[in-house]
């Protein structure tokens, strides 16, 4: 687990209220993630910085869980804004380079990773609100949809959606179930089925985010939403919380390793592994 770096004091937080002595922060970057906590107003920031795209490796999957573990057990932490330091990109989803041309073994690891990343996340007690600055396809709608609130970045440019279809992937149904829980079940199946990336305005108006602010005002929204959310006592919004996710965790927990073959069987076939490769290629012409 990394190191929390308790020492250190970084640059004042955008939620530290203007004209009042800096807040007590707590810092402990690693990796690929950055978390900062303002003791004052009990939120922490959670930035994305694996550049080029925040794809979801395992390492960066495992850095997830373990951050949003120690906050979830740190008393005076109560919730958590989720953005990327990337810039234009949230997160591009799940690293394709984890699910080809591997063993068995690591791809067992890699999902039960992606399957614990979700659990946290979805079931966690802190208040999540996701500030999505940039494009989130994938497994990067995934961690938006699994917030409480998600909040966009007003520019068309950006994209979010759960696109697997696009890639000959299924989605699994604890991200289907995760989508419906949101938007409803004829747009989650729409979207779904033809692999959708919606531009921003487009994701607003189907519901698959909040609101959509100016890029610039977008960690003063989010600062506010979570101000409000945090007004409330926390026993009670967070049995609510439990009573309204409960059975989409409780579904997943007792099928995690069935799950866990599902995924395998599937990557495991030559025609997906092809289909990868071929995905793969496309991205390094890009480039």
């Amino acid at each position: 687990p990394p190191a929390w770096d308790r020492a250190s004091r970084p640059p004042p937080s955008p939620l530290q209220p203007p004209g009042l002595p800096l807040a007590p922060c707590r810092s402990f970057s690693n990796n690929k993630i950055q978390v900062e906590l303002n003791e004052s107003s009990g939120v922490a920031m959670m930035k994305f910085k694996s550049p080029p795209v925040n794809s979801l490796s395992l390492e960066f999957l495992t850095e997830f869980s373990i951050s949003l573990e120690k906050l979830e057990n740190d008393r005076a932490c109560r919730g958590v804004i989720i953005t990327s330091a990337v810039p234009k990109i949230f997160s591009s989803g799940l690293d394709i380079t984890e699910m080809c041309g591997k063993s068995m073994e690591h791809y067992t690891e890699f999902w039960r990773a992606v399957q614990e990343m979700w659990l946290r996340l979805y079931g966690s007690s802190m208040v999540t609100v996701a500030a999505v600055n940039g494009s989130s396809p994938a497994g990067g709608c995934l961690i938006a949809l699994s917030c409480d609130y998600r909040i966009m970045a007003e520019n068309p440019k950006f994209s979010i959606g759960l696109n697997e279809a696009q890639l000959g992937i299924v989605a699994p149904f604890w991200f289907k179930d995760t989508f419906v829980n949101v938007v409803g079940h004829r747009i989650a199946e729409r979207s779904l089925q033809l692999g959708s990336l919606h531009p921003a305005p487009e994701a607003h108006k189907l519901g698959i985010v909040d609101e959509l602010v100016p890029e610039e005002k977008l960690m003063e929204k989010a600062a506010a939403v979570m101000a409000q959310w945090l007004a409330l006592p926390d026993h009670a919004r967070q049995l609510t919380k439990t009573m309204m996710r409960k059975a989409v965790l409780d579904r997943l927990e007792a099928h995690r390793e069935e799950d866990i073959k599902n995924f395998i069987t599937f990557v495991s076939k030559e025609s997906i592994q092809k289909s990868l490769r071929m995905y793969m290629e496309m991205l390094k012409k890009r480039k």
